[in-house]
């Protein structure tokens, strides 16, 4: 029995959901990117870049090819770049909101401070 597929979503979130996933994810989108780059610019140890090199390769987003003795990695397809797209749309929105709520709370926060009569 197949599993529904909104298990199959939060399973595939799950995947997403490690900082250093998404970190690459970003760095790929613009091109292949060999490991030793991927280690100079997230700054982890190569063994922890490669655990997470093979989450990403075997949930099939990113594949792996061999130049040489260099190994570079690539995003399997576009939809990857869109998906972390719109995620930075969405949290642009989420953030934007924050900071009118916040901009709200303070001005309403704002005349209380201040003395409602002055004696004269």
């Amino acid at each position: 029995m197949q599993a529904p597929l909104y298990q199959v979503k939060a399973e595939f979130f799950r995947m997403l959901g490690h900082p250093v996933r998404i970190r690459v994810l970003e760095l790929l989108q613009y091109g292949p990117v060999s490991v030793r780059d991927l280690l100079a610019d997230i700054e982890i140890e190569p063994s922890s870049l490669s655990q997470q090199l093979a989450v990403l390769r075997r949930s099939g987003i990113v594949v792996s090819m061999r130049e040489g003795s260099t190994v570079r990695y690539a995003l399997a397809g576009g939809d990857v770049a869109e998906l972390l797209r719109a995620a930075r749309r969405i949290l642009t929105e989420l953030l934007t909101g924050q900071n009118q709520l916040l901009a709200e709370l303070q001005e309403a926060d704002a005349p209380a401070r201040q003395p409602l009569h002055t004696n004269r």
